[in-house]
């Protein structure tokens, strides 16, 4: 059996990991758009250094685009067979990838040629199949697929194989994106299956997240801060899927605590607005503490100071707006989308603040603001930065150290044969590497871009 590594290999984004058997069978897992590389970024995009029509079949890990954004790339370049996710991963692909394609075909500032259309896009949902947690599917004789739950977002799973290779079963484990472990909304990682060869993400794993004992107390206080005693706005760039509900959560239980002061509240994203109608259509998937809460709050995303955006004009009026109040926003990284229009607006004001709740690689602009930028390029016009930068480490969906030791515990380190560590920066992973030693694991491999191992 070998294993190729396609992306996020020493890199965050573009997750692409191909398993081929002693027979042939080629295994894609995730299948994810590199993002916030710039140029580089577009080529990676466009070449997939492997043959799509040669694959047995995709399994998606979850709906995040830099693990499922180039599933209609790969179509559109040849894929015929079966994509195998959880459910409600298929309800946010839906949403997520349609939108991608609509951006790429609509955006006036490229003259490349779009990654895909959104005709590619329905043909590729077409061959999404889901398989539930926790229960055993047969794709073929040779490969039988497991997803437990990884609690990153709505659907998250790691995914889980049994092979037959060559005569000899083999045990693989490809953990996906790991969420925490004391997530508000959804269930924590699961335990998963022995596995003999592991492939783990490793975002932040070399640090330990604060806790959520006191994160509504502190996001009061900085509401109270930019917007009342200093009557400036405070945007918040947030990914549409799981972190804008994580904070909506928060101010929904502010509100309904009567203690948020009287500011009005926007969740400007059409795709944040219909996520988190999904998330409110989905909560068998939230852990027990939420689910006992929605039994007194049956709306946890939905409080009066709360709109909802989806429409351009109104979104323009935001910019207007000559009060306080929050923007909730996207994308996360402020490498495009409304966030950008607001930041513009806003940066220079000394009396805004914008709060970074994420991971920002470096090269973008929330990567840029976050290492102290004075000014930075916004829609191809350069903008001073005079607003407050913020930071709340306590709304990350991804695991820290803790969680990734924690998600690891549930294996015999015996029977582990190996460990590749993916989805993380290289210093990240060296730290992690170093920690998971002393904690008596071996074998651990930083895999590099494009190479193959046999296992």
């Amino acid at each position: 059996m070998t294993i190729s590594f396609y992306g996020a290999a020493q890199a965050v984004t573009g997750s692409k990991h191909l398993i081929t058997l002693e027979n042939g069978k080629r295994i894609l897992l995730d299948c994810g758009l590199t993002q916030g590389m710039g140029d580089k970024s577009e080529e990676l995009n466009r070449s997939f250094d492997f043959e799509p029509e040669n694959l047995t079949c995709l399994i998606l890990s979850h709906a995040h685009i830099d693990h499922s954004g180039l599933i209609p790339r790969l179509v559109r370049e040849g894929y015929t067979g079966p994509i195998y996710c959880t459910p409600p991963t298929l309800e946010l692909c839906q949403l997520l990838l349609r939108d991608s394609a609509r951006i790429q075909q609509s955006n006036g500032n490229s003259t490349a040629e779009p990654l895909y259309t959104e005709e590619d896009v329905e043909q590729a949902l077409q061959q999404f199949e889901t398989v539930d947690y926790d229960k055993p599917f047969q794709i073929d004789e040779d490969i039988e697929l497991l997803f437990t739950d990884t609690g990153h977002v709505l659907g998250s799973a790691a995914i889980n194989l049994r092979l037959q290779d060559n005569g000899r079963e083999r045990t693989l484990c490809f953990s996906g994106d790991i969420g925490r472990f004391a997530n508000r909304i959804l269930n924590p990682p699961q335990a998963f299956p022995q596995a003999e060869i592991i492939i783990c993400e490793s975002t932040y794993g070399n640090r330990v997240h604060d806790s959520l004992e006191n994160t509504e107390e502190r996001l009061l206080k900085i509401v109270q801060e930019v917007c009342v005693e200093r009557q400036g706005k405070l945007l918040v760039p947030a990914f549409s899927i799981g972190r804008t509900q994580e904070l909506i959560y928060s101010l929904n239980y502010l509100a309904e605590e009567g203690k948020l002061p009287p500011v009005k509240v926007f969740v400007d994203s059409p795709l944040s607005v219909y996520a988190t109608d999904i998330m409110r259509e989905n909560p068998q998937y939230f852990r027990e503490s939420m689910q006992e809460y929605i039994k007194t709050d049956p709306d946890p995303f939905g409080f009066p100071q709360l709109t909802y955006i989806t429409e351009v004009e109104d979104s323009k009026e935001l910019n207007k707006l000559d009060e306080p109040c929050v923007i909730i926003s996207a994308s996360g990284m402020m490498e495009a989308g409304r966030i950008q229009h607001h930041l513009k607006t806003n940066l220079p004001d000394p009396n805004s603040a914008v709060l970074i709740t994420g991971y920002c690689e470096p090269s973008t602009v929330g990567g840029k603001l976050m290492n102290g930028a004075e000014k930075v390029y916004l829609m191809g016009e350069e903008v001073e930065v005079k607003a407050e930068m913020l930071v709340m480490k306590e709304y990350s969906a991804h695991a820290d150290y803790g969680d990734i030791a924690k998600f690891l515990h549930c294996q015999d380190k015996e029977k582990v044969q190996r460990i590749f560590l993916v989805h993380g920066e290289t210093s990240v992973m060296n730290q992690l590497r170093d920690d998971l030693s002393d904690l008596g694991y071996q074998n651990i491999e930083l895999p590099e871009f494009r190479l193959s191992y046999v296992v």
